[in-house]
């Protein structure tokens, strides 16, 4: 059993002991403590509920609806949705704040809430903190009942969403069209089910093959959007029939996508795709990604007179900094697409529309656009220590060792030498060193990453 509480929201597997994990004492709780300071940050009494598919959804989704009400809340529900199209929602009903129940790509025993502020963006580290000393203090205090909240539900916000991705310049419909794509679509029985086929006939497709669209919440696989747990659809373009894969986490904010000879395109490689489209066509602009994502992107920026810039790990740090450097298309190497032409927030739908574009335009079958692109591995790995270590000192030490190198310590510690990287990041839960180095091929990153191992070791061990 776990409850995690962090600045972005509260998750945790559902059943077991209240404060132990995600139960129902739990959720009413912090989400009493959200829609608490959300009341003291807007005037509108209005906040947007929206879910994945998971099993646990609609119990979860009952348990916050009626807290909020119990606040004096007014709820849009928005019932299975995706995490973009909350964060949409949001403001297009000047709504106070909303909450996304999703775990995103954890498994089914999982849920969690993800909390938007009034912008429908990930609250911040000053706001999250306040929420948790809310829950922590139990500093709420309930409605009288004539004073309850009311319930609307809401089922146009995703074709409201799809309509605003197709109003986009960058996004030519008839050009897709007439590419006649056959798109194979695996969406691991969750909210995506709906959204990524409502989106691809919206954008001309007509041959879709859904793998996994029935939204029960029972994962068929691991949510997870990564090679070893995509082996079904990979299976499926093998066969030769279809032009490209596309692959969705629960809540829709990360994009996975298959070559048509069943390989990965990469999911490190889905935002550098798709930054090299839309810089292209705007003749340049900035670009953001976390620290931990591949180099590629600095590649594809430069390449058309752009200035890249890395962030902290964390979607709310990207959002940060591509506001700072007025970045034009920005995100993680997670496969999450943030646009600001839309919304600043990872959205895959988004994601799909603008690749698909790309694609149709460059004329070029998906190995052959892959194969366009530098190429980089990242090898990810960690080290276990004992709690007695400090992990912090340890960082240090490696900073200093590597002095003479391009450092960037905004979040652990970054090593630079020409192209290759190595970034080290201790974890928040556990006394564990994250340790990820990427380089011109498997064999050298990890090569790179086992001589930074050990010399994190000869440090400890002094």
């Amino acid at each position: 059993m776990a409850l995690i509480k962090s600045i972005s929201g509260i998750r945790g597997t559902i059943g077991g002991r209240a404060g132990e994990a995600l139960t129902p004492i739990d959720v009413v709780k912090f989400t009493a403590a959200f829609g608490t300071w959300a009341l003291t940050q807007s005037q509108n009494r209005t906040i947007v509920v929206g879910r994945d598919a998971r099993l646990s959804g609609d119990m979860v989704n009952k348990l916050v609806i009626g807290t909020l009400q119990g606040l004096g809340i007014d709820v849009i529900d928005l019932g299975l949705s995706t995490t973009p199209t909350v964060e949409m929602a949001v403001p297009a009903r000047k709504a106070a704040g909303g909450i996304i129940l999703t775990a995103s790509h954890n498994p089914k025993q999982w849920n969690a809430l993800k909390l938007l502020n009034e912008k429908g963006e990930f609250i911040s580290d000053a706001d999250g903190k306040q929420v948790l000393e809310i829950a922590e203090q139990e500093a709420f205090d309930f409605a009288a009942v004539t004073k309850l909240g009311q319930v609307t539900t809401d089922n146009s916000a995703l074709k409201k969403h799809i309509k605003a991705i197709l109003a986009l310049p960058l996004v030519d419909v008839e050009a897709i069209k007439a590419k006649n794509f056959r798109v194979v679509v695996d969406a691991v029985n969750s909210s995506g089910g709906i959204a990524v086929p409502l989106l691809l006939e919206a954008l001309g497709v007509e041959k879709i093959e859904k793998l996994y669209c029935e939204p029960t919440g029972d994962f068929a696989h691991n949510p997870e959007p990564l090679p070893e747990n995509l082996r079904d659809i990979a299976k499926v373009l093998e066969k030769g029939s279809f032009d490209l894969g596309i692959v969705v986490d629960p809540d829709v904010d990360r994009l996975a996508l298959i070559n048509e000879d069943g390989t990965m395109f990469g999911e490190e490689y889905t935002l550098v795709a798709v930054a090299d489209y839309v810089l292209g066509q705007l003749g340049g602009g900035n670009t953001v990604s976390n620290l931990s994502s591949t180099r590629a992107l600095r590649d594809v920026t430069e390449k058309h007179g752009g200035s890249y810039a890395a962030a902290a790990v964390g979607e709310v740090n990207v959002v940060t900094k591509m506001k700072e450097t007025n970045t034009v298309i920005g995100g993680e190497g997670n496969g999450g697409i943030i646009y600001p032409e839309l919304h600043y927030g990872r959205d895959a739908l988004v994601g799909i529309a603008l690749f698909l574009t790309h694609l149709a335009k460059s004329g070029k079958t998906m190995t052959r656009l892959r194969a366009s692109y530098p190429n980089y591995f990242i090898s990810k790995n960690k080290i276990e220590l004992t709690p007695d270590i400090d992990t912090d000192k340890v960082l240090a030490q490696m900073e200093k060792r590597y002095a003479k190198q391009p450092v960037n310590t905004i979040d652990g510690v970054k090593i630079e030498f020409d192209k290759e990287w190595v970034h080290l990041r201790k974890s928040n839960t556990e006394p564990i060193i994250r340790i990820y180095a990427e380089s011109d091929s498997n064999a050298t990153a990890d090569h790179l990453a086992q001589k930074i191992i050990g010399d994190i070791k000869e440090i400890i061990s002094r």
